[in-house]
C-alpha cells in the first residue's frame, strides 16, 4: 500500500499534492482512507466490475490484493473507485500531463539573433540555446541582422543560417527558406522527433 512518505506527496484538505511544485497530482485524486464516501462502485485491478460495496469492504479487498483504492470518478453516485498501484498510476498520469503541456507549447516562437560575421564560439552558444528551445517544443526563428555595408553580402547571412540548420538537423525541420526583410534575414525551425528527421538544405533566397 502506498504512503505519503513513499511517494513524496503530502495532503492538503484531504487531497494529494506535489510538494515540489505546489500543484495537484493527477487531478486531485483521493486514495485509501482519504476517500469520503460510505459506499463505492469498485473496479478490480484488471477492469472487472466488483459491484457497489461499503468503503470498508473495498479497502479490505484492496489490502488483501496489495493494491491502493483510488477514487477515479468522484462525481458518480456512488463514486467509482479502482484497485491500482497508485505510485505507478501517478507516474503515468504525470507523464501524460507533461506530454500534453508540451504539445500545447508547440508553436510558441522564440528567437535567436546573430551577426553575419559572428565568431564560431558565439554561434555555437546560440545553437545550444536554439537546441534547448526546440527540445522543449518551441519553434525557433533565427535571424541575422546586417549593419551598414554588410547588406551587400547576403551570402554571409545564408552561410550562418546554413550552419544553424545543419547543426540542428536532428531536432528541427525548416519552415521554408531564409527570407530577407530589409536588413534582417531569418529562418524558422520547428521541433521534430528523431523519426521525422529528413535531409534538409538551406537554399539562398534574397
Amino acid at each position: 500500500m502506498i504512503s505519503c512518505r513513499e511517494c513524496d506527496i503530502f495532503l492538503r484538505n484531504g487531497l494529494f499534492y506535489n510538494k515540489e511544485v505546489g500543484r495537484d497530482i493527477v487531478k486531485r485524486v483521493r486514495v485509501n482512507r482519504y476517500i469520503r464516501a460510505r459506499e463505492v462502485r469498485l473496479i478490480g485491478e484488471t477492469g472487472e466490475q466488483l459491484g457497489v460495496l461499503s468503503l470498508e469492504r473495498a479497502l479490505q479487498i484492496a489490502d488483501e490484493r496489495n493494491f491502493d483504492l483510488v477514487e477515479v470518478a468522484p462525481t458518480s453516485v456512488p463514486p467509482v473507485c479502482r484497485l491500482l498501484d497508485y505510485g505507478k498510476y501517478r507516474y503515468e498520469q504525470t507523464r501524460k500531463e507533461r506530454k500534453a503541456r508540451k504539445s500545447q507549447r508547440a508553436g510558441v516562437l522564440k528567437e535567436i539573433r546573430v551577426r553575419p560575421r559572428v565568431k564560431d564560439h558565439d554561434l555555437e552558444t546560440k545553437i545550444k540555446v536554439a537546441r534547448k528551445l526546440l527540445e522543449d517544443g518551441d519553434k525557433v526563428r533565427a535571424f541575422v541582422v546586417f549593419r551598414g555595408r554588410e547588406i551587400t553580402h547576403p551570402e554571409l547571412g545564408v552561410k550562418v543560417l546554413q550552419k544553424i540548420a545543419d547543426d540542428l538537423r536532428d531536432v528541427a525541420a525548416l519552415d521554408g527558406s531564409p527570407s530577407l526583410d530589409g536588413r534582417i534575414m531569418s529562418l524558422v525551425l520547428s521541433p521534430i522527433s528523431v523519426k521525422q528527421v529528413k535531409e534538409t538544405k538551406v537554399e539562398e533566397k534574397v
